[in-house]
């Protein structure tokens, strides 16, 4: 915080954040947004994108492109960090250049300062400027403004376990340090960037043991991290779990994201009933206790590493899944004690932040609720947010009517299933389908039992490929005879959101100056994850009756167990923040915790 005569003015920027949106919907989003200080996440799963997406942003950049072939030692970690070390050069020279602007009305320096939340000092001190008189004074004002804006930060996502083992041409494994996961780890890491790994989808010890090879992961002597490791979690147990074996190889936990099991967008991990609410209000009750016992942890492990610094890293809890309004913005923040939020699946009606093709970008902003469903169309084996209009489900369909099911499989990153083959495959693929297929033929089930399993075996998709078209289509940098067929994995919350909105709208829409869902009957964000997890017992429950067992019946009564206790939960959070809900859902909304 600084001061300029009477007035008090910090550099805290936005409160949100926009979260990895796929593979290759925010594969970018940096380029469009850090300037602004809004910070936003990148998937480094798939070096084939990162390097037709270096080459293009090169080209447009006017900067020399060196391609990084296939064949050449370490190729998957070279390509993420020659495209990570890009986008800061880039990003850097986008933000001096915003700087150097004139405070001229529709400037990008003045966009800057009003996409900014009223409440930051740093906005406050902008309108203040903006109606002094055209002087000396001024003239300092607006410099000391200047020199407190900061870029949004560049941050990369990792599914922990999407960790593929690598081979030679000649069947020959790589090693462990040139797994997918790790090698993606390693990119990151030997790159310019001072920003933060998002580690998702679990523990992985190898790659959290790898994280101990990079010295940008310790602190310096000022407690200043030059790399960050965020965990993306579902519970506090677990959060606590992860945190404490990395605290003690000397790793600090930057920030906890915890996203809804059921209420977001891509891949959807749910929780054994734990809901978002009483799994926040944990954070807020046991965050200082946690943040006590880690740092005794990390102090011991710097210890013995010879590793002295000044003061504790900070660490920050955020939140991410279905949140749709400013109202439950604010609310989330300010009643949980959270550091900021995260909004994905907007911003992919917004152009200018994402990767959305024309044809689907019509359809995402045609789409009713119903459009919007839990699939098992993923190769991992875990459910899926899908999109019923996506063209790879109509690529799918045909490929089934033609008598070959499955897609090829080129790039082969979810390749997990042995149960043929002694190198893993894709179960999208082609090969996997029809091995699996023929296996189902010879148990000569009775038909409709024999369609139920073929069903699920054709019902995957494949993800590399899809989740990437949508930006090759939309920067017009297909392959000649490469798919063209779009996956994309919205959140339920996506319904709600009907047209194609500016970065101005979205911003304001959650901080409160615009209500873009104004007349629209949604749900709260806690009502409706509830109503998705009903939805998921009941499913659950209806798979299981002709094999329910003594194990799933004690699985199934303690989901029900931890269902009912956050219901009760709600019910007096309802009674004491009546305000939460908007008074024409009210009745709905008590009514589902009732029954």
């Amino acid at each position: 915080m600084f001061s300029f005569g009477q007035i008090k003015i910090d550099n805290m920027s936005h409160t949100f954040h926009v979260p990895v949106l796929g593979l290759g919907y925010s594969i970018d989003t940096p380029l469009k947004v850090s300037r602004y200080g809004i910070s936003s996440v990148v998937s480094i799963v798939d070096d084939e994108l990162i390097e037709r997406m270096r080459e293009y942003h090169s080209e447009k950049n006017n900067e020399a492109y060196t391609a990084i072939g296939k064949a050449e030692p370490d190729c998957r970690a070279k390509r993420i960090t020659a495209y990570l070390n890009l986008m800061a050069e880039t990003i850097n020279k986008q933000f001096e250049q915003l700087k150097a602007q004139l405070f001229d009305a529709g400037t990008d320096l003045c966009r800057y300062f009003e996409l900014l939340p009223e409440k930051a000092l740093l906005r406050q001190g902008y309108d203040l400027m903006m109606e002094y008189p055209d002087n000396e004074r001024k003239t300092i004002f607006q410099n000391i403004l200047r020199q407190r804006m900061t870029k949004g930060a560049i941050d990369v996502n990792i599914m922990s376990k999407v960790d593929k083992m690598n081979f030679t041409a000649d069947g020959e494994y790589t090693g462990n340090e040139n797994t997918d996961a790790l090698a993606a780890l390693r990119g990151f890491a030997e790159s310019d960037l001072e920003s933060a790994v998002i580690l998702s989808a679990g523990m992985n010890p190898t790659l959290y043991s790898y994280l101990e090879s990079f010295n940008d992961f310790f602190p310096d002597e000022n407690g200043r991290l030059r790399k960050k490791i965020i965990l993306k979690v579902s519970d506090f147990r677990s959060a606590f779990i992860q945190a404490k074996f990395l605290a003690k190889k000397g790793l600090w936990v930057s920030e906890f994201r915890v996203e809804s099991g059921l209420n977001c967008g891509g891949h959807a991990f749910a929780t054994d009933g734990f809901l978002l609410g009483p799994i926040l209000e944990e954070f807020k009750i046991r965050r200082l206790e946690m943040v006590d016992e880690l740092s005794l942890l990390y102090e011991a492990a710097l210890m013995s590493r010879d590793i002295v610094c000044a003061e504790m890293p900070g660490q920050r809890v955020s939140v991410q899944g279905g949140i749709g309004t400013a109202m439950e913005n604010d609310f989330l923040l300010e009643h949980y004690g959270l550091d900021a939020t995260g909004w994905g699946s907007p911003f992919l009606l917004v152009p200018e932040v994402t990767n959305v093709d024309e044809n689907t970008l019509m359809q995402l902003a045609g789409a009713s609720e119903d459009d919007f469903y839990l699939s098992n169309a993923s190769p991992l084996g875990i459910l899926f947010n899908n999109f019923k209009p996506a063209t790879s489900e109509k690529q799918r369909v045909e490929r089934l009517e033609a008598g070959r099911p499955g897609s090829p499989c080129t790039k082969k990153y979810l390749c997990t299933n042995t149960e043929f083959t002694e190198q893993p495959i894709c179960t999208a693929s082609r090969e996997y389908q029809h091995l699996k297929i023929k296996q189902l033929q010879l148990l000569a089930l009775p038909e409709e039992e024999h369609q139920e399993q073929f069903n699920i075996i054709t019902e995957k998709i494949c993800l590399c490929e899809g989740l990437c078209s949508s930006a090759y289509l939309k920067y017009n940098i297909n392959k000649p005879k490469e798919s063209t067929a779009v996956s994309i994995c919205p959140g339920p919350n996506m319904a709600y959101f009907s047209r194609i909105y500016s970065l101005e709208e979205m911003v304001s829409h959650i901080y409160g100056r615009l209500d873009l869902l104004e007349n629209i009957k949604r749900p709260h964000v806690f009502i409706k994850e509830l109503n998705l997890y009903i939805d998921y017992l009941q499913a659950d429950l209806e798979k299981h009756l002709k094999d329910l067992n003594d194990k799933k019946r004690k699985h199934l009564d303690k989901f029900k167990a931890k269902l009912q206790e956050g219901i009760a939960y709600y019910k007096q959070l309802f009674t004491e923040w009546p305000e939460l809900i908007a008074s024409e859902i009210k009745l709905n909304s008590i009514s589902v915790l009732e029954n």
